[in-house]
């Protein structure tokens, strides 16, 4: 078999393997596996084909990393329902104090059990900020 079909048939087979992948990482052995195709049309030597196939692959690799980083990987935060309520003005339903386990506010149409940062007793009609969600509670402040 000559040489050439071997490197088209791994390079087939990274880009194969690619598909079923997440992180876009066995794509570029098989750019490199075409570079080293294209270059046993030149020479020979099995030996060169693979260090220039170890070559091309590591700067593949590095040089694109930080793009791959940047623009394929990184996930956009996106607030949902839950985390939407942050920073929102709220009024308090059910007052809240945390000796009695008690605490309800108002956002919007939602009612959420609520815990006051300092622990301080936060009586019904109150108008608070909504400071950060903890599981199905959020921690709230007064506005003075």
């Amino acid at each position: 078999m000559e040489l050439w079909i071997g490197w088209l048939i791994l390079s087939g087979l990274m880009f194969i393997i690619e598909i079923f992948t997440a992180g876009f990482l066995v794509f570029w052995f098989g750019v490199a596996g075409l570079c080293a195709m294209v270059l046993s049309f030149f020479t020979d030597s099995l030996l060169i084909q693979i260090i220039t196939f170890i070559i091309i692959s590591v700067i593949l690799l590095i040089g694109t990393k930080p793009l791959i980083n940047k623009y394929v990987l990184k996930e956009k935060m996106v607030n949902t329902n839950v985390y939407t309520v942050i920073g929102k003005t709220a009024i308090v339903t059910t007052e809240i104090n945390i000796t009695k386990g008690i605490g309800q506010i108002k956002v919007g149409s939602d009612i959420w059990a609520a815990v006051s940062e300092n622990n301080e007793i936060i009586p019904v009609g109150t108008q608070v900020e909504i400071l950060k969600v903890e599981g199905v509670k959020v921690i709230v402040k007064k506005i003075n």
